[in-house]
Formats: C-alpha cells, structure tokens, sequence
C-alpha cells in the first residue's frame, strides 16, 4: 500500500482527533465521507489523489436541502428543488478525473445547479466559469460558495447549450445536464487539446468523453448514465 492511501486511511481519525471544534462538531459527517470515498470512489478505481482529496474535504452535506442531509453521502443523486439533482458522488469523481485538470486550468461547467461539482472544480484550483439557467438555483449555490472561501469561480445565469464565448476557449468543459446531441457552441470553445465531459441521450444516455485535437474531435463512450435533460434551447435543438 503506497504512502497517499496509508494517509487516507488515517485522515479521517486524525481529522477527528486535532481538528478544530467545527470538525470535531461534524465529526459524523467527516466519517460519512470518508466512508463515501473508500466505499464509493476508490472502491470503483477512481486514482486522481487531488480529485479524491477534494472529495474528501467538499462538506457534501451543505449542498443538499436540510431535510435531506442525513443522504448526503449516499450511493445516489438527490433531488435540490426545480426538478433538477447533485449528482452520485462517483459520478462527480468520475467526470472530474476525465477531464485530467491541473491547476489553473480554465474550466467552464453548464449546470451549477447545487454547487457541489463547482466546489470540487475550485478546489482543485481550477479558474472555474459556471452557468445556470435557473436564477434561483445559481443565487443558493453562489451564497454557499461565497461562504466556504471560494474566489476562483465565476457565476452567469443563462442557458450553457451556448456556452460562454467571451471567456473562451476552456482547457476543460464538463456538462452536467443531459442534452440528445452535442452542443456544437461548447466544442468550438474548447481549446485544441481541450477535453469535455457530457451526458448524452434522451431515455437512455451515455457519458461521453471528448478531446478535441488539431485533426478534430475524439470520443469515447464511457458509461451509461442517468442525468436530467438540459432545458432551454437544447429542447428546441433536439434532434439535430
């Protein structure tokens, strides 16, 4: 066992044991997430030690409703209100390791939706440019975000199937609302080498991995998945 993962093992009850009041207050959730990353993300061969670390220290349970935080760290997407999810946990360590991010890369993501897969993207010191469609969703996400320390993030309202072409072009694009296709605006503000994750499909969808390079665009088939369908032009687009 190599010395990162003989510290995981540790973290926890040394977290625990010198931590400040605060953790030692939510020492059960510092548990549960441990749990979480044992159980859920290394188990299922997620190696990425940054993206494992932020999903270590992203207090998951602030970004589900109150009466739903006892699920927080659950094996399963929970629903945060105007019909759309955080998603499982794997799925954000997934997605994340995909895209292979290092530190300052300029990251957009269509979808703020709770702020959690905004939280890991910051802390992974990434210059993250995040879109919601839902005003509301985006105001509750960025009052979180403000208050745990974040100040590498910028918020738009607005529909992502248009991306955000005055900051373009991105190192990186995750999606995390399920289009029928591929929005054509987010790979012309991909960078060459550039790489984005997406949902796609309609009943049934499947995780695609995309690398754009100087001779076009890659992809690959990652898994099946389940996410809510992206909203506004998306819909009026769908089928092309």
């Amino acid at each position: 066992m190599d010395f990162f993962f003989l510290n995981l093992i540790f973290f926890p009850v040394f977290l625990l044991a010198n931590g400040s009041s605060a953790d030692r207050n939510n020492g059960e959730y510092t548990k549960k997430r441990w749990e979480m990353v044992e159980n859920q993300i290394l188990s299922r061969g997620i190696r990425d030690s940054r993206v494992i670390q932020a999903m270590l220290k992203v207090p998951r349970h602030k970004f589900v409703p109150e009466d739903l935080a006892h699920l927080a760290y659950s094996d399963s997407p929970i629903p945060i209100g105007k019909g759309q999810t955080i998603s499982q946990p794997y799925i954000v360590a997934l997605m994340t390791e995909l895209l292979q991010l290092k530190e300052g890369d300029k990251v957009l993501e269509v979808g703020t939706g709770s702020g959690y897969q905004t939280a890991i993207l910051a802390e992974l010191g990434c210059e993250v440019y995040t879109i919601e469609i839902i005003d509301s969703l985006l105001e509750r996400a960025k009052q979180l975000l403000d208050s745990l320390g974040y100040q590498n993030i910028h918020y738009k309202v607005g529909d992502g199937y248009r991306g955000w072409p005055e900051h373009a072009p991105f190192d990186a694009i995750i999606v995390t609302a399920a289009p029928d296709h591929i929005p054509q605006p987010l790979i012309e503000q991909l960078k060459i080498g550039g790489r984005m994750v997406i949902p796609v499909g309609d009943l049934y969808q499947d995780l695609i991995l995309i690398t754009k390079t100087q001779r076009g665009i890659e992809m690959k088939t990652v898994t099946p998945v389940r996410f809510v369908p992206m909203i506004g032009e998306a819909q009026k687009t769908k089928g092309h």
